[in-house]
């Protein structure tokens, strides 16, 4: 499994590529396979809305064209005695997961939610992958004995198909209808950006926020049947705790108006 990252991604496109050159190394005198988990940093617009695992990889940032080169080179590797899985899915969220959208914009970990700051426009899809649903799918993959030397898979994970069914679970998570949803400032991240190198890191990607992505998984369920998919109030539930933002005693109840409310401490 390469899951490696540098300390807070600190000189990043320097070191990822001969960290992922140790693991097949590792893997070629081992016959191994290598697991990896994707990005969808590796398409661009071109290959938009329905990217499937034959589109063409052109990448329009940085990451994402290092991100091509790590597959090419997981394919080459496949040639030379060592065997390769990739599994790509939407943004990640989960328990105690830290570099991911949904903790680093939608809310703060290790405090109470008052308020979602999404970073998306109003009425545009976008994919999550809730990280033990894809966990489950990687295992399941991993212990078929017939996959070829070099494979990729695509997840669905939840499609929030308006932007506003994420938001909305997380509203019902805390008990609060009227939780106040608000913009991401990506100007303010392009004036700041020449100075905090992460805003400059995810204004890269701000164009899979500017129009609906939505990977099927057409080949994933051929291969080992229905996805793995915890429904997203149970996901989303679960990730608050998991990030302090939300007690795990906390029960949330239904009156017989319909409204609900959070009993606990927030």
């Amino acid at each position: 499994m390469h899951a490696v990252n540098p300390p807070s991604y600190r000189n990043w496109g320097k070191v990822v590529l001969p960290m992922l050159d140790n693991s097949i190394a590792a893997a070629r005198q081992n016959g191994s396979c290598i697991l990896l988990p994707g990005t969808i940093y590796n398409y661009g617009p071109f290959a938009f809305p329905l990217p499937d695992e034959n589109s063409v990889q052109q990448p329009v940032s940085r990451k994402g064209r290092i991100r091509v080169e790590m597959e090419v080179r997981l394919r080459r590797a496949s040639i030379q005695g060592a065997k390769a899985l990739i599994i790509r899915a939407g943004n990640y969220f989960g328990p105690r997961a830290g570099n991911n959208w949904f903790s680093q914009s939608l809310v703060k970990p290790g405090r109470s939610v008052t308020a979602v700051t999404y970073p998306g426009r109003p009425g545009v899809g976008h994919q999550w992958a809730y990280l033990p649903d894809v966990a489950e799918s990687m295992v399941r993959l991993v212990e078929r004995a017939s996959l070829e030397n070099f494979a990729t898979f695509h997840t669905e994970g939840h499609w929030d198909h308006g932007g506003r069914q994420m938001i909305e679970a997380i509203k019902r998570a805390v008990g609060r209808s009227d939780l106040p949803v608000l913009q991401l400032r990506w100007r303010l991240m392009a004036l700041a950006s020449p100075f905090i190198p992460l805003f400059r890191e995810l204004r890269e990607v701000k164009y899979l926020w500017d129009e609906p992505v939505r990977m099927t998984n057409a080949r994933l369920r051929d291969a080992i049947g229905a996805e793995p998919l915890t429904p997203l109030d149970e996901a989303v539930r679960a990730t608050l705790v998991g990030l302090g933002c939300l007690m795990e005693s906390e029960q949330t109840v239904q009156n017989a108006s319909g409204t609900r409310h959070s009993q606990g401490r927030l």
